[in-house]
């Protein structure tokens, strides 16, 4: 699942990404308001993490134009004015949840991770399609009863198609959720084919339908 870190305090967002890679996160950073605005206008996440105080401009005017946009990526403001009017304009302005630094880094992966649950699987910590179970908390899959030995980007890669099931995805949406700003400068996504072939095979082999669609001159859908 791919988060975006805007925070200009580098030491800060660098332990951030850091800790939340760790948790099975895909994480991009943007450092300045401007950075910020062309990233949320180009890309989806996951989840946004937004501190207020920015260079070049305030967090809670891109949360604005989030919800001008009818975005849906879930927000989590980070900051360290800790009065109560500034919570309540981040919540009513659109955040889902705030968190008033310092903090401790699991408490943020915990509400990153409780945001995503709430606006992607229904608040839900065990998501099922068909013969799959998926726990979100211990990054287990069951597939028709049998437990899955995957890698971290065939579950990752999991987890995105089934928040994004019967919805057609290009191989470059793909690459960009599994790597994030690495794969800015790539022409070819062929590679992709690799790691859905792996998780494919992975999953008819517990027995499940092939669920994985290739689409062709699209992409792939995800689906019965």
């Amino acid at each position: 699942m791919k988060v975006l870190i805007i925070e200009d305090e580098r030491d800060l967002s660098d332990s951030i990404c850091a800790y939340l890679n760790n948790e099975h996160f895909i994480c991009e950073t943007a450092y300045n308001f401007d950075s910020a605005h062309e990233k949320i206008s180009l890309h989806e996440y996951a989840c946004i993490v937004l501190d207020i105080s920015l260079p070049g401009g305030s967090g809670l005017d891109l949360l604005k134009e989030l919800k001008a946009d009818h975005k849906t990526e879930g927000v989590l403001i980070v900051s360290a004015r800790n009065s109560l009017d500034d919570k309540v304009l981040g919540l009513n302005t659109g955040a889902d949840d705030y968190l008033t630094k310092p903090f401790h880094l699991p408490e943020l992966a915990a509400r990153v991770q409780a945001i995503i649950r709430r606006k992607s699987f229904n608040a839900q910590n065990v998501v099922t399609f068909d013969e799959l179970e998926i726990d979100l908390s211990s990054k287990k899959v069951v597939a028709a009863g049998r437990l899955l030995d995957l890698t971290r980007k065939e579950y990752d890669l999991l987890v995105y198609f089934i928040s994004n099931k019967n919805k057609v995805i290009s191989k470059g949406a793909i690459a960009k959720y599994l790597w994030g700003d690495e794969m800015e400068s790539t022409d070819s996504y062929d590679f992709i084919y690799s790691h859905i072939k792996n998780l494919r095979k992975k999953l008819t082999q517990a027995g499940t339908p092939d669920y994985i669609q290739s689409v062709y001159g699209m992409g792939y859908r995800f689906g019965l």
